[in-house]
């Protein structure tokens, strides 16, 4: 006995596309960076303070997708490892800003080739016009979704 007519053609929705992508996305990351002592959300945060130094815990964690709870536990983690430092004092409010090492920013060089790989791999199949196309189409589904949210 089918459900006609209940829920989401998984076939045909582009949400379950996106996710089915996203997942097939961080499997093969997960798989480049686990021989580097990594994962997803390790990398991702070596590559925020990379960009953005100073950011703090709360920033890190909307970043990276993850709890602040989660990023205080890996923050603690990479501090004792030597790849990134905090002040021992917030110098404005409660925000104890983060910075990478040299030891981190060595093995954030070394994750980023390894993703940077991944993604041309995923890119291989498309031109540089389809490339452009789908990044364009996926930032306007982003912007469509939050503004959507921002509104409510």
């Amino acid at each position: 006995m089918g459900q006609e007519g209940v829920g989401v053609d998984l076939e045909t929705s582009l949400g379950y596309l996106l996710k089915e992508a996203s997942s097939a996305l961080r499997a093969a990351m997960e798989e480049v960076l686990r021989p580097l002592g990594m994962n997803v959300t390790h990398y991702a945060c070596l590559e925020l303070l990379a960009q953005r130094p100073g950011l703090s815990n709360s920033e890190l964690a909307r970043g990276a997708f993850v709890t602040r709870q989660t990023m205080n536990v890996l923050l603690k983690s990479l501090e004792r490892d030597g790849y990134v430092t905090r002040a021992a004092e917030a110098p404005v409010g409660k925000a104890l800003p983060t910075r990478l090492t040299p030891s981190g920013r060595q093995s954030l060089e070394r994750a980023s080739a390894a993703v940077r790989s991944v993604e041309l791999r995923m890119l291989s199949g498309l031109t540089a016009p389809e490339q452009a196309a789908a990044s364009r189409i996926l930032r306007g589904m982003i912007r469509s979704l939050r503004d959507d949210t921002e509104g409510a």
